[in-house]
């Protein structure tokens, strides 16, 4: 609305992005990614997942969680924990984390032997800002569990300051951000902090994966990441694949996972990081089993399906108003 795009596109790498339609808001995708999570999983009863936690910074109730209407959709209630989740963009990672220090818990009360983790957003980006050209729609969703492990956690890191570069108030439609700021001193000292900190941790280097994921707020910024820390372009570009449909938020760094996952093979590594601003990010290392191919192997779509097939483009006033930006008079 009034800006340059072929700047954006030369500047961040971004050409389209995904948009929810009006009939689509952040709890629906959580809903469609964890069908297909189960599809994946024929063995994993929804009645015996005893945890889910939903991330996301654009839930459509102010006052209403998300996860009970996943779970009561899936039949997973009414015996189950539940949590939303808030951390800008990491807060799908951070669900990752919590399903699975469910299930490695002892002595918990009602403890099942699964646990869901899923990030899920719509875009959120004012008019004519530069949000409007990364802020993107998607949503992942990951079962976590003792047995049937497709792939292995094998570490995990995180990294976390007060750093204000991304924020909205009470009451404000749009999030706001800091600009130039919400690189250099934000993404990067955290991405790089979480990541470092691992490897040395965990005594390994950017030579020993197969795949690199991280945070993609653009195509940019990730592959920078990527590069000082020593990962191959060709370890990140499955990853990357996703940053085409721009900046999914909380499914940002989990749905270039489920990228990965979809051609990897037994016995590889994966290293993942996340960022969410305010600012955090969290680290892992995965190991990818022999119950990989099994679980490729079920009739569901794979994330390239998804983002590629059934493409629908819509005007830029189609959007606004899918949106909600533009108020329709009576």
């Amino acid at each position: 609305w009034g800006a340059d795009a072929p700047t954006y596109e030369r500047g961040l790498g971004l050409v389209e992005k995904s948009v929810a339609p009006w009939d689509q808001d952040s709890i629906t995708l959580a809903v469609q990614a964890t069908c297909r999570a189960l599809t994946r999983a024929p063995f994993v009863n929804p009645a015996d997942i005893g945890k889910a936690s939903v991330g996301s910074e654009s839930p459509p109730y102010a006052v209403k969680p998300s996860a009970t209407i996943v779970a009561e959709v899936i039949g997973a209630t009414p015996h189950i924990w539940l949590s939303g989740v808030e951390f800008a963009c990491k807060a799908g990672t951070q669900t990752m984390i919590d399903a699975i220090m469910y299930v490695l818990g002892q002595g918990v009360s009602n403890c099942m032997p699964w646990a869901l983790g899923i990030g899920s957003d719509t875009s959120q980006g004012a008019p004519s800002d530069a949000l409007e050209f990364s802020a993107a729609s998607g949503a992942a969703s990951f079962i976590m569990g003792r047995t049937n492990i497709a792939a292995r956690l094998l570490w995990a890191c995180s990294y976390d300051s007060d750093t204000p570069d991304f924020w909205r108030r009470e009451h404000r439609h749009y999030p706001e951000h800091g600009g130039a700021f919400t690189g250099e001193p934000s993404y990067f000292r955290h991405t790089l902090g979480a990541s470092e900190a691992m490897m040395e941790e965990a005594g390994m280097k950017p030579s020993d994966f197969d795949f690199a994921v991280f945070h993609q707020p653009n195509a940019k910024f990730p592959k920078r990441a990527g590069k000082v820390l020593g990962f191959t372009p060709e370890q990140m570009e499955t990853g990357l694949k996703v940053s085409k449909i721009g900046n999914t938020y909380s499914g940002a760094s989990p749905i270039g996972l489920a990228g990965v996952l979809d051609i990897a093979k037994p016995g590889q590594k994966i290293f993942m990081c996340s960022y969410g601003s305010g600012s955090g990010s969290d680290a892992f290392i995965w190991e990818t089993t022999d119950e990989l191919t099994k679980a490729q192997s079920y009739d569901v779509s794979t994330t390239d399906e998804i983002i590629d097939e059934n493409v629908q483009y819509v005007t830029y006033g189609e959007y606004l108003r899918h949106r909600g930006m533009i108020v329709m008079g009576s």
